[in-house]
């Protein structure tokens, strides 16, 4: 099979699962647990990670990191020039993503008279930014929150600051620097869940009078990255490490948690951003963040201080997942705390296969059995519409019914016992190549949206799926997508039926996909997410708010993050594919993309 395109003929591989495709053996990041940044990236989390595709999706896959792509800048006949560029400019940008392999020695070169003279060597260290060193601009003062007049207590679902778009967009919107701030508390210790990490970046996101305070780090780097990783903290006595257990191929540690331990009590933070840099600047992220949770009078019993939604237990449930002596005496800390004033359910995702009562502890099912037990049918269900948007997305077969369209629609139609299991289903919401090209940061947003064209050729039929991304209602439509959501939404886009924001991409590594006839769930990665349903919130449904900026403490309407409806792409538009060339046309940055 082959179908034509801009970019060339698309041949149709005849493997129908990446996920039992052997990855080449790549390079990998220092910064990247496993997945590689864009070339000119060099903190793309999720590009990477995320991006490695592989685990879930694109970001589970070790095989989609192998191809990085470097964008350039633009020439009118830029392909042997491009080359050229990329050989020395930008040489050691190319990162990949597979710690189970070590990587190949560089081959060898003919020394060529222009590649004898030392001055050609580049920097060992890659440029904090895909455009340079100068790309990242120091934000004034009055870009960060002073008080919390402007948060939304309500659902505390917040959008990260972007620089670069106007600042009511970003009122009432967080940065690290504000939720690790006095603001929310005096730190006393933090543990953060990750996949990427850039240690030196983080520890100054801390105010100076937190920065030396104990934090532990959880992710999934193995053997070399591993190393590298444990490298960068070394001046940094106050850190120490959690490695999570990945024992199923393709699997990585994808969640994204902060708990932070303060003075006053203690906070638990889901979120969509990696620990660097880029992540932070001119992403579109989101994130939950708790309200702070009180200690329990002694002597409390051990089921005192959980919510209505079993947040605690399930919480607890998932740390203890990780079967890891470092995480022992947060999980006692967490029991002592009152966790009440929870509103929203968790929804995580653990490596394993799981059988009987477990398989709808982790994953789609689990999602599938909270829409169950706590929506109700809606009338004209057929009509609702069912969204999903995320930044990378994995093999799901040479046709829908091998698993979108069968077990993980059948999840996300799920409205009550009774539901008809049927809607619009409108995936994904993914930005396409003109989203990317004339976003803030260009071509290298494209690093963070890990789409494969080994993947995109085996699933053509995804493609009358897509919808590009329009975020003018945040301010927020070239700020590319990392954020992940799903929701339920009226036929009129005026109501939700229910929302999740989480880490896991459209992949079955991170959802899940039934085995054995249906009597196993087999799931490859870590993830987590909240999920909000109204009846928590005792509402029937959620209105959505139709000016999300400036944020509003006192509003009952949910801030969705992108323009409701979605709008399918043009006939000329393509998905974002991030290891195939893009030189017709410069990105606002004046460069081209063209993977090495």
């Amino acid at each position: 099979m082959s179908q034509d395109s801009q970019h060339g003929k698309w041949t149709i591989s005849d493997s129908e699962d990446e996920d039992n495709i052997i990855p080449p053996t790549p390079q990998k990041d220092s910064n990247k647990p496993k997945p590689k940044l864009s070339p000119k990236r060099n903190e793309d989390n999720h590009s990477v990670k995320e991006p490695s595709a592989p685990s879930m999706g694109s970001e589970a896959r070790k095989a989609t990191h192998v191809n990085q792509t470097i964008p350039v800048k633009y020439e009118s006949n830029p392909s042997p020039s491009v080359k050229r560029k990329r050989e020395t400019e930008e040489a050691g940008w190319n990162l990949s993503s597979s710690d189970d392999e070590t990587p190949p020695p560089a081959p060898k070169k003919e020394p060529k008279k222009s590649d004898v003279n030392p001055k050609k060597k580049t920097e060992d260290k890659r440029p904090s930014s895909p455009h340079g060193t100068s790309y990242y601009k120091e934000e004034p003062a009055d870009f960060f929150e002073t008080n919390l007049l402007s948060m939304n207590d309500m659902y505390r679902f917040y959008l990260n600051k972007v620089t670069g778009i106007p600042k009511k967009f970003n009122t009432g919107a967080l940065h690290i620097k504000e939720i690790l701030s006095p603001m929310f508390g005096t730190l006393k210790e933090s543990v953060q869940f990750n996949y990427c990490f850039d240690i030196p970046w983080m520890v100054e996101q801390y105010p100076p009078e937190f920065r030396d305070k104990p934090v532990i780090l959880v992710h999934g780097e193995k053997r070399e990255s591993k190393a590298r990783l444990i490298e960068q903290a070394k001046p940094y006595p106050h850190i120490r490490f959690c490695q999570a257990k990945l024992d199923i191929a393709f699997g990585t540690h994808h969640t994204k948690m902060m708990l932070l331990w303060y003075e006053e009590g203690f906070r638990v933070i889901i979120l969509t951003s990696n620990l660097i840099r880029a992540d932070w600047y001119q992403k579109t992220q989101g994130m939950w963040m708790s309200p702070l949770y009180p200690r329990l009078p002694e002597g409390s019993p051990g089921t005192a201080g959980e919510s209505p939604t079993n947040f605690k237990s399930d919480l607890l449930e998932y740390l203890e997942a990780y079967r890891a002596p470092e995480l022992a005496e947060c999980i006692d800390r967490i029991k002592q705390h009152d966790l009440s004033e929870t509103r929203v359910y968790l929804i995580g995702s653990t490596p394993g296969r799981y059988q009987g009562p477990a398989m709808e502890k982790w994953g789609h099912l689990r999602l599938r059995k909270l829409l169950s037990e706590h929506t109700k049918p809606v009338q004209n269900e057929e009509r609702w519409h069912v969204l999903g948007q995320f930044s990378s997305i994995g093999s799901m077969g040479l046709d829908k019914t091998k698993w979108l369209a069968a077990e993980f629609q059948r999840t996300l139609t799920t409205l009550g016992k009774e539901g008809r299991r049927c809607a619009h289903v409108r995936l994904p919401v993914y930005p396409s190549v003109e989203n990317v090209r004339t976003s803030l940061e260009g071509y290298p947003a494209g690093g963070s949206l890990p789409y494969s064209i080994q993947t995109a050729q085996k699933q053509l039929w995804l493609h009358s799926y897509f919808h590009g991304w329009h975020a003018d209602v945040t301010g927020r439509s070239n700020a590319m997508p990392h954020i992940k959501t799903y929701m339920r939404v009226s036929p009129d886009f005026t109501q939700l039926a229910w929302f999740l924001v989480t880490s896991a991409n459209l992949s079955k590594a991170a959802w899940g996909a039934l085995e054995k006839n249906n009597t196993q769930i087999m799931v490859r990665s870590y993830e987590l997410g909240v999920l909000y349903l109204p009846s928590a919130f005792n509402m029937s449904t959620f209105p959505v708010e139709k000016n999300v900026f400036p944020a509003s403490s006192s509003s009952k309407c949910f801030p969705v993050p992108f323009d409701l409806p979605p709008q399918h792409y043009s006939s000329k538009e393509q998905p974002w594919i991030w290891n195939i060339p893009y030189t017709q046309a410069p990105d606002t940055h004046g460069n081209v993309w063209v993977p090495s």
